[in-house]
């Protein structure tokens, strides 16, 4: 049971000094001869105390035994054993128990840096801080408190008293050391501080026990679990605060962060991170032992989410400077009395003086590394004016404190707030650094493809960002993304998007500079040199006026400037006191402390789930600072008390988790079960599964009877078992840099090298390049009309199918395609238009294809094409003009331009903005041209006509690869090799691109939720939370969001204010998601295939919680709006035909009752009652499960694999609606008559009912498609939204707009309706609701 024990404060306290022989001599010398000023001795282990230091009866420890490493209290004093056993203490007898990450062996010398003295005069105590990591990369911390005591003939530290008693004049040093597996160093010098007072006024006789006695109270102190919950106990006379990680991937923060700032400069600390960030040598100095040790830990946290990977020894003792020599990168201090000897004879190290707030290198005065990006180092740097490091500074103007416990809170809150702000403050930092390597990351296939990344780097950072990608601290940082993990530094990433950056996140095109960042870049290069032409960029809101826009924006746009997600205030905090310690520490007042915290618990868990915050204040709430006490006093109205119970359901999670931890000290192993049970509910991510698997295990007879007796006990155990049999799989955690091909590369192999080096992800799009470059070029065939080449192409495919190998792309044309499409990539970042030109185009418009200079029908000039528009680039005076806009185009087509006495292949363009025909004579470069421009052409009617942008993205990805191709291939089937990558034209010349009227006027928008993956994915289910548009979340409100529910448990979260992506990905299980529910603003409810309820927060976008009591598939969810109370009352049902009804505060099941059926799919609420669809009826439940009436299913479909997919009921009209998964017509029942006749309503186009919803006052209806409707699309069969009029009983509209079965439909506050499509599709269309 050790290694699952509860973690407490107090992993072992150890006593260091010399031993009582070493002070006899010592004495005895010193009567006889005298003795120096400063006698050195070698210190020792004196007393190791270590948990547990009560004794259990013997029944309960025969229990234990078999579980774990039994570990007693180990007390040995020196004077009983000969000073080589006290060396050594790891290698005793077998009754001595020292915690196994504690090394005993360099620890003396560690509480001694500097050696244990022997003085004439009584010295100061002192305090250092110490640090242990394990090859693991594990740490535990240690805080020492060095003493001084006068020496007496005979005596050591504990000894008793006798000799000699006239006063000493030889004073000797020893130390106690706290060791934890947690950094509370803070606290733990407090505690030490509270000792040194029992010490000073206790009899030397009851020292020992004092000491026993403070080692034993630590250990009684459990460490707080992640979150916003601290922990308070009171060790007199001081009241003690352990401060909580704010998750579990995050160290506890319980040192001033400050310390750095006091002693350097902002500038003088970018220069010590970035030495940090390159893996250098760093070497911390001071006279000060304790500030090598803060002084690291604080450097340490300002590189979060990046961990420090190298050895790490933050105070080296005078016998250990030879590991200064170590070859590797390290972190380590030592005394400025050895500056002068380590800077002389070692190398290439950073030398940073605590003491003076110098940083140099061992050979210079000057470090001479790269430097940190200049525009992330400013921005730091004017950051760090705004910090208030100094408390006198904030305290003089406010009343003087009478009290330490009040002072000591004031200072804390004060700390607390601060520490905050350096943190975002340095993370900030981190995140302009490390904004775009995101942009160069394959998720799919793991890789960064640090070339290109280092490519789009200014010149002068260049050789920075080269050291830093070659460390382990950044290789770990990108497995971190790779993962996509949900950090700060992803939230922070996320939020200060600007509104361009968020545009160019949607669409997946390559990277170029718009017309805005060429002006931006520009300017800054005329304005500051030190600002590339890659970051010098401006990326203002595209709402912005564009002009002023330009003269107003030149921040770089990786660098961070939304203030308002920088200033975000600390998370509320609650701090839970602990009861005070026993008098006696015996087994049974140990067992009454730990009852009196259970029921503490168990007051304030009761509180939170009754929603009265003023009873939780009571009980467990005290303030950081004293601002916070006045808000319990005050009159709560109906919001705060809504706010404040949410921020209590956060807390009360982490309550459970104590309780549970207390109950397994007490082996109330079934209470403990039951606390952790709770806990899986709320909050999986600190769920503590090897202490619940060591719980099971210990189960004895009758509590595993118990247990099976507890549905909830029973769903726990099983759960837990069945994750423990499952095999482990060790993620994926691998990092590939990209490397160009060396073989021959088949279809999928080439589909997988083109994704890693990031020049397209879209499948379908892939396998025509492949096509392309595998065009057969042993012919000699002229390039003939579009028609003809098609067919020409189709015969020499079917030509060399039967006969030929599989298709191949040779690796060196590959490696010419890559170096191409790099160089074209290159070519755009050098863009550089006259202002005019720049002026006459839109913010976001980017150059992506520029032609040779060519005579025109107005004149000779270069033809440029933006993703909107045709301009000609005049030569001579560079002037601009406009050919034509591309949906402005009507037709574009070859002709031949007579040139003396030949005849030049020329490009005509007719256009709606001008009556006169456009002609270019592009000589060679007309057909290329031909392609390209009707690609675009087609692409922006789809785009237009569709209402998505995403056709427009696609046709130029297409464009830009035909350009590639003949730019590589260079052969005279060039043309016909890049005609495989048209898309759009060709669909324009098969299907009709008409879309319908109505469905044109309906339809608003179109949005990918697929964006960034490989292939499209089925929209499973759509939800729609609303907001306040004119909100900004980060200021507490939130704006409306639309979740949509992916394929393999992906959930997408749009912005519905802008329809911009806000997460692209949240794992919730691996199983297909059927339902979601909204409550409030704060939880989404996700029901699973794996019959769990997922619970996301909406605020940390995290998936934390679950419910397991459905035994099979989640199915529905649904909310009871009309509760009495006003209360949040959501249902939920499982195929098998449980529904169950939950109580929101709490998580658990206030009543369950079970329906016969064969399959429940979906449950509704109507005028108080439950409405659940069943395969074959619909039946309506009163909410105490009784069966009021059910409508079978019609005997024509019986006889027909048929089942009920969806209804919808409107009661005031008395009408159930009903829809079949295999039948193309709607039925209508009457509720109120069941004696009238049913009603069927045919379909149009329609071979199945998948969803239906209600909006207003009319019926929305998603059908799967049949042949025929609406034409077919790449093989792609359409299916329509169909509008029904309920008082008509026909169909309204007939709206078409997806290219598979719809899947899904909601609405949105009743003013639009949202459909989502299967995976051929995979499209989200927004409908406006008249």
């Amino acid at each position: 049971m050790a290694d699952h024990l509860p973690p407490v404060l107090l992993e072992a306290c150890v006593v260091i000094g010399a031993s009582s022989d070493k002070l006899r001599e010592v004495y005895q010398a010193f009567n006889n001869n005298g003795t120096p000023e400063h006698l050195l001795l070698e210190p020792e282990v004196l007393h190791v105390l270590a948990p547990p230091f009560v004794s259990r009866p013997q029944a309960e420890s025969e229990t234990m035994r078999p579980h774990g490493r039994r570990r007693r209290s180990f007390l040995r004093k020196k004077r009983e054993k000969p000073p080589s056993a006290a060396a050594a203490p790891s290698q005793g007898s077998e009754d001595v128990s020292v915690p196994k990450d504690i090394d005993l062996m360099a620890l003396p010398q560690l509480c001694f840096p500097g050696g244990l003295q022997v003085t004439n005069k009584q010295e100061d105590e002192q305090f250092h801080f110490l640090v242990f990591t394990d090859v693991f990369g594990n740490k535990t911390h240690g805080a020492v408190m060095q003493c001084y005591r006068p020496i007496q003939e005979g005596t050591s530290v504990f000894q008793n008293g006798a000799g000699s008693s006239k006063t000493s004049k030889l004073f000797s040093a020893y130390s106690f050391c706290v060791i934890s597996k947690y950094p509370y160093y803070t606290a733990l010098k407090d505690c030490l501080s509270c000792l040194l007072i029992q010490l000073r006024t206790c009899r030397l006789s009851d020292m020992e026990d004092r000491v026993k006695e403070f080692a034993a109270k630590l250990a009684l102190v459990p460490i707080p679990p992640p979150g916003q919950l601290h922990l308070m106990f009171t060790l007199r006379p001081l009241t003690i605060v352990l401060p909580s990680r704010e998750d579990k991937d995050h160290p506890a923060v319980d040192l001033d962060l400050n310390l750095p700032f006091l002693c350097f400069r902002p500038q003088q600390l970018l220069q010590v991170l970035s030495c940090l960030l390159q893996e250098q040598r760093v070497v911390l100095f001071s006279a000060n032992w304790a500030r090598l040790t803060l002084m690291a830990e604080c450097l340490l946290l300002f590189l979060q989410p990046l961990s420090w990977q190298q050895p790490y020894v933050p105070v080296l003792a005078r016998g250990m400077l030879d590991f200064l020599m170590a070859p590797t990168a390290f972190l380590m201090g030592c005394h400025v009395s050895h500056f002068e000897e380590v800077a002389a004879e070692t190398d290439d190290l950073i030398l940073m003086n605590i003491d003076n707030g110098t940083v140099t290198t061992s050979s210079s005065d000057t470090v001479d590394l790269p430097e940190i990006p200049q525009a992330a180092a400013d921005r730091f740097t004017q950051r760090c004016v705004s910090l208030q490091i100094h408390f006198d500074l904030h305290q003089c103007c406010h009343v003087s404190c009478t009290d330490i416990s009040e002072q000591r809170a004031q200072r804390r809150a004060w700390q607390h707030n601060l520490n905050h702000d350096i943190q975002r403050i340095t993370l900030e930092l981190i995140v302009n650094i490390f904004r775009d390597v995101s942009s160069h990351l394959n998720y799919e296939h793991r890789v960064f493809n640090s070339e290109e990344f280092l490519k789009s780097r200014k010149p002068r950072e260049k050789l920075f960002y080269k050291k830093v990608l070659e460390t382990h601290i950044f290789h770990s940082f990108l497995k971190d993304r790779l993962n996509r993990k949900m950090d700060d530094f992803a939230r922070m990433e996320l939020g200060t998007r600007s509104e361009m950056q968020k545009m160019k996140a949607m669409v997946e095109v390559p990277c170029r500079p718009t017309m805005q960042e060429i002006q931006a870049r520009r300017k800054s290069s005329m304005t500051e040199n030190r600002l590339s032409k890659r970051l010098g960029m401006s990326l203002p809101n595209l709402m912005d006026d564009q002009t002023i826009s330009f003269q107003r924006n030149t921040m770089p746009s990786n660098i961070v400037v939304s203030e308002p997600g920088l200033k975000t205030p600390p998370k509320p905090v609650k701090v839970f006191k602990l009861p005070d310690f026993p008098a006696s520490l015996s087994f049974h007042s140990v067992q009454s402390y730990y009852c009196e915290l259970i029921q503490q618990l168990g007051k304030t868990i009761f509180s939170v789930q009754n929603e009265n915050p003023t009873l939780l204040a009571r009980y467990s709430a005290f303030s950081l600072g004293s601002t916070f006490h006045p808000f319990y006093n005050q009159v709560f109205n109906p919001f705060t008390l809504l706010v404040l119970s949410f921020l209590f359901f956060i807390y009360f999670c982490r309550f459970y988790y104590l309780r549970g931890f207390i109950n397994t000290l007490c082996l109330r192993r079934l209470d403990a079960l039951s606390d952790f049970q709770n806990l899986y509910k709320t909050d999986t991510a600190i769920f503590p599964t090897q202490l619940v698997t060591w719980l099971m295990d210990s189960l004895h007879k009758d509590e595993r009877k118990q247990a099976d007796r507890r549905p909830e006990l029973k769903r726990l155990i099983l759960k837990v078992k069945t994750d423990n049999e499952k095999p482990s799989v060790k993620p994926d955690d691998h990092v590939k840099k990209f490397v160009l091909p060396r073989e021959n590369l088949h279809r999928e192999e080439f589909v997988r090298c083109v994704q890693e080096c990031g020049i397209i992800k879209d499948v379908a799009t892939i396998h025509r390049l492949f096509d392309a470059l595998t065009e057969d070029t042993r012919g000699n065939h002229a390039w003939p009309d579009g028609r003809k080449t098609d067919r020409a192409v189709t015969r020499l495919n079917n030509r060399h199918s039967v006969s030929d190998q599989p298709k191949q792309v040779d690796p060196e044309l590959f490696k010419h395609f890559y170096t191409f499409w790099k160089e074209m990539e290159a070519e755009a970042q050098d863009v550089n238009l006259p202002s005019d030109v720049i002026d006459r185009l839109d913010n976001s418009e980017c150059v992506y294809k520029f032609s040779s200079c060519v005579k025109t029908s107005h004149g000779v000039g270069k033809i440029a094409m933006t993703q909107k528009r045709l301009f000609l680039l005049t030569e001579g005076h560079p002037g601009f003009l406009e050919i034509t806009k591309f949906r402005d185009i009507q037709e574009v087509k070859i002709a031949s331009a007579p040139v003396l006495l030949v005849r030049i292949p020329s490009l005509r363009i007719q256009t709606l903005s001008r009556p006169e025909v456009f002609e270019a004579n592009l000589k060679t470069e007309a057909e290329l041209w031909n392609l390209v421009v009707k690609e675009m052409w087609a692409g922006r009617k789809m785009a237009d006509q569709h209402k998505d942008p995403q056709y427009m993205t696609q046709a130029l990805n297409n464009v830009l690869l035909m350009d590639a191709v003949v730019g590589c291939l260079q052969t005279q089937r060039s043309i016909i090799a890049a005609s495989k990558l048209v898309y759009f034209d060709k669909i324009k010349h098969e299907v009709p691109m008409m879309v319908p009227k109505t469905t044109s006027e309906t339809l608003k928008h179109k949005i990918n939720p697929s964006l960034g993956l490989a292939e499209p994915q089925t929209v499973h289910v759509l939800l729609y939370t609303p907001g306040q548009l004119t909100c900004d979340d980060s200021k507490g409100g939130m704006n409306p969001k639309l979740w949509v529910a992916l394929s393999g448990g992906k959930v997408v979260v749009f912005d519905a204010a802008s329809w911009s992506m806000l997460q692209d990905c949240i794992q919730v299980g691996e199983s297909q998601l059927n339902c979601m529910l909204g409550l409030d603003q704060d939880q989404v409810w996700i029901g699973s295939q794996d019959s769990v309820i997922y619970i996301i927060d909406t605020h940390s976008m995290s998936c934390n919680k679950q419910l397991t009591e459905h035994r099979h598939e989640v199915t529905g969810l649904v909310m009871d709006t009309r509760d009495q109370h006003h209360s949040q009352q959501p249902y939920s049902c499982s195929s098998d035909g449980m529904i169950l009804q939950w109580d929101s505060a709490s998580l658990k099941v206030k009543r369950q009752f079970y329906l016969s059926c064969d399959r429940l799919s979906s449950i509704h609420i109507y005028d108080g009652a439950l409405w659940c669809c069943c395969g074959d009826s619909i039946v309506e439940l009163k909410k105490n499960g009784t069966p009021q009436r059910r409508m079978e299913l019609p005997d024509d479909l019986r006889s027909m694999p048929s089942s009920f997919s969806c209804f919808v009921v409107m009661p005031e009209r008395g009408q159930l609606w009903t829809g079949c998964a295999d039948s193309g017509e709607l039925c209508l029942w009457h509720t109120n008559n069941r004696r009238h006749p049913l009603r069927r309503i045919a379909l149009p186009g329609c071979s199945g009912v998948t969803c239906m919803i209600r909006v207003k006052d009319q019926i929305w209806v998603g059908c799967r498609g049949c042949s025929g409707v609406g034409g077919q699309c790449d093989g792609q069969l359409r299916s329509q939204v169909l509008v029904m009029d309920p008082e008509s009983h026909t169909v309204a509209k007939e709206l078409q707009a997806h290219s598979d079965s719809i899947q899904t439909l909601c609405s949105a506050e009743d003013r639009y309706v949202l459909s989502g499509s299967g995976c051929r599709d995979g499209k989200i269309a927004i409908w406006k609701v008249e």
